[in-house]
């Protein structure tokens, strides 16, 4: 059964705080942005930004914007080369500081997304989810997480989709902002980063069985 607690804040709060931070975020980090955006531009080339379609709330397909973190080398076949060998230093700085999300922000103004949630994934997972996995698309995507900041991509797919759960049956104001306090602790330590087997995170191919329903 789906948890209704929390219904005002996740109802007529959450969405004009995540508008009204953004766009303060967006206004102060301009800077940073566009120092970012030059570094990205001389270092890795055009497009500066890297967009690709994720799913959001109740699975609507958006356009998610990020800093470009790999190089567009290719092998012999004209296929790209592995994320290992495309993913520059500098784009492994870019992504241990997490810069290359600040474009997100411009999502979460527009409504795509918001400060807080489970983290925007591949479109071609969606036939591959259980029915629980599925209830992380009742809340819109965030910038961070409570997958995030406990762990990140060092975690397997089963524990970051329970959380994503454990977090939209409880939306709370004070929780959103124990993980945006929490956020900021990670990017400092930069943990969580990689996964122990590959640069980014391997792909997910589905859950072995499928969680019972209660």
């Amino acid at each position: 059964m789906k948890n209704s607690k929390g219904g005002i804040y996740r109802r007529f709060v959450k969405r004009p705080m995540d508008f009204i931070l953004s766009l303060i975020a967006i206004i102060v980090l301009s800077p940073v942005l566009l120092i970012v955006a030059l570094l990205v531009r001389t270092k890795l080339g055009s497009p500066v930004l890297f967009k690709q379609k994720r799913p959001g709330l109740n699975e609507e397909i958006f356009m998610m914007y990020k800093f470009r973190t790999m190089t567009d080398e290719k092998d012999d076949k004209g296929e790209l080369l592995s994320d290992s060998i495309r993913l520059t230093k500098f784009g492994r700085l870019l992504r241990s500081t997490s810069l290359d999300e600040l474009p997100e922000l411009f999502n979460i103004l527009k409504g795509n997304m918001s400060i807080i949630g489970p983290r925007p994934l591949l479109v071609q997972y969606l036939p591959l989810y259980n029915n629980h996995q599925k209830r992380r698309h009742e809340v819109r995507p965030g910038l961070s997480g409570l997958a995030q900041v406990s762990g990140r991509n060092a975690i397997s797919w089963e524990d970051k989709f329970n959380l994503d759960v454990e977090y939209v049956d409880n939306v709370r104001f004070t929780e959103d902002w124990k993980i945006i306090f929490l956020t900021i602790k990670k990017v400092f330590v930069r943990e969580g980063i990689n996964s122990e087997t590959a640069a980014t995170i391997e792909p997910f191919k589905g859950s072995k069985k499928e969680r019972m329903e209660l």
